[in-house]
């Protein structure tokens, strides 16, 4: 069933929190895996993945999750690209053992399935396996084995990173383990329209461009696995994102609001531009998003105003969200309204003589 994002519309400047929503399947045959103990004359034991993604940290869909094509397409995804391994992991929190360091997990015609050695199978005792996507070479471990860490900057991968729920699970019972991953960054958008009060000033907005400012691209997520819970480690790195560059006439009112894209204003959020970022607080006078427009020339009565160029409006992110924090698994999408009262701000006059200032001089002839 589509999952429709729905926003409150209020205007000036508004953020609104909808889900993300993701989607994969999951099972391949890998042979040899790093960090597995030896054993000799023992056989392999398969093991197979069903993999489900969440939105909002609740689950889409029981079973196998629905793929990208069957998903509406007016809903904006980010899926799991299966050219990408995730890694996996898995702890003998009883005897204090990693059994799985950071496996390298590969996709094989959409399924993904590893093969352990038997050795693994012999114990009585539970395994805790935790995943995340996509894999990386550098992940470690602390806090004797309760977490792991995970590099992440966004070069990496257009979908963002991913971590599953820790599934804990007896060993005789290792045949089929649900992955469900959740998003771990932030997904954004925006939308836009012209808010301008006075009929005679309305439709006269060209859209050129629009710009993050200091968008939080790299750092490290620590995942404890006994408590299911992460928090993001930022790295310092923060840059400006463009997100729109054209020429595009706002539409007036929110009836008229659209999605901005990479150089149109479009009706579907998943035309739209979107980009993922890690969590971050937000700060005073730190975050914002620049919209630089033009103003096509206009008359009101006999005056005629002239165009105007490079127009630039500041919207600051501080007092928006709770606490002044992004939560991590969450889509924002802000909406924003342009106002020309603020430029073209009709003042009225009024007009009117007193009466003579009278002064008595001794010497008239300075009079």
């Amino acid at each position: 069933m589509p999952i429709e994002v729905m926003s409150k519309k209020i205007y000036t400047f508004l953020l609104s929190a909808c889900a993300i929503i993701a989607a994969g399947s999951a099972c391949n045959k890998v042979d040899d895996l790093p960090g597995m103990p030896e054993s000799k004359n023992s056989s392999k034991k398969k093991m197979d993945f069903d993999i489900m993604v969440t939105r909002d940290g609740q689950l889409i869909e029981q079973g196998r999750v629905m793929t990208k094509s069957n998903v509406d397409t007016d809903t904006k995804l980010a899926t799991m690209d299966t050219d990408l391994p995730f890694g996996l992991v898995g702890i003998d929190f009883e005897h204090g053992d990693i059994v799985l360091d950071n496996a390298r997990i590969s996709s094989s015609g959409g399924d993904y399935t590893a093969a352990f050695d038997e050795f693994m199978w012999s114990a009585s005792n539970k395994l805790s396996l935790s995943a995340y996507y996509p894999f990386v070479d550098e992940l470690s471990y602390g806090d004797e084995y309760k977490s792991y860490s995970i590099p992440y900057s966004v070069n990496e991968t257009e979908a963002g990173p991913l971590v599953s729920k820790t599934v804990e699970k007896a060993i005789n019972q290792l045949n089929m383990v649900p992955l469900v991953f959740q998003h771990i960054t932030n997904d954004i958008g925006y939308k836009i329209c012209d808010i301008t009060p006075d009929e005679s000033l309305q439709g006269l907005i060209h859209l050129r461009k629009v710009t993050a400012t200091n968008v939080a691209q790299a750092g490290v997520y620590v995942n404890d696995i006994t408590s299911n819970t992460g928090v993001w480690h930022r790295q310092g790195y923060y840059r400006r994102i463009v997100v729109f560059e054209g020429d595009e006439v706002i539409g007036v009112g929110s009836d008229n609001e659209k999605f901005i894209g990479y150089d149109k204003l479009v009706d579907r959020m998943s035309d739209s531009h979107r980009y993922y970022s890690i969590p971050d607080d937000i700060e005073i006078g730190k975050q914002c998003v620049e919209v630089v427009y033009d103003v096509d020339s206009f008359s009101i009565g006999t005056f005629t105003y002239a165009p105007l160029k490079d127009q630039v409006a500041k919207f600051m992110l501080y007092g928006l969200l709770p606490d002044n924090v992004f939560v991590y698994g969450k889509q924002y999408t802000f909406h924003l309204g342009l106002d020309l009262s603020k430029i073209y701000k009709q003042v009225s006059f009024s007009a009117g003589v007193s009466d003579w200032e009278t002064s008595i001089y001794e010497n008239n002839d300075d009079f």
